[in-house]
């Protein structure tokens, strides 16, 4: 129950890499720093990063950016400008506006260069996504199905063996392991 081009997000957070990591701590798809990971339910410890679970991130994020459009009151675009640079911070902008008496909409908040140009670089995505032929872009065609699927291990069990066991290539067996 989100705007389905919330599902390119990802492209703007890591460039869909799964272990992308930031000068922020953040990690991931979704782009989690610890904190907010393990409020959304995250386990990150020395054996395993939920942050860079894909299942997992996603389910995570789709949480939370359902709790930030409730605390702005259906506003997708605040809460994507709070998810980039964080809930109290939009507020405060938001309160900085209503006290000089100037909108309080996304296009009229005073943000920083990042989370100005957010907002605008989901929305060209959505935009290039949705009308490829139009601007030449050719997109591959990928399968309403799952790519992966998640399994349960009760042991701990050697990454090389695992991955010949998925009939999986090391590399992208990595990629999909958190």
């Amino acid at each position: 129950n989100i705007p389905g081009e919330l599902a390119l997000l990802p492209v703007v957070e890591s460039s869909f890499i799964p272990d992308a990591y930031s000068k922020s701590d953040a990690s991931g798809l979704w782009q989690f720093i610890p904190s907010t990971g393990r409020l959304y339910g995250l386990e990150q410890n020395s054996w395993y990063d939920g942050r860079r679970d894909i299942y997992a991130s996603t389910k995570a994020a789709t949480d939370y950016l359902k709790h930030l459009c409730a605390t702005f009151e259906g506003d997708w675009l605040l809460a994507l400008a709070s998810y980039n640079w964080g809930k109290g911070n939009a507020r405060k902008s938001i309160e900085k506006n209503q006290y000089l008496d100037l909108p309080t909409d996304y296009w009229s908040l005073d943000l920083p260069e990042e989370t100005t140009n957010y907002v605008p670089r989901l929305l060209a995505i959505a935009r290039i996504f949705a009308h490829a032929e139009e601007y030449h872009i050719p997109l591959q065609y990928i399968p309403n199905k799952p790519y992966f699927e998640v399994v349960d291990l009760h042991a701990p069990i050697d990454l090389n063996k695992a991955a010949s066991l998925a009939n999986t290539p090391l590399s992208e067996f990595r990629k999909l392991n958190p």
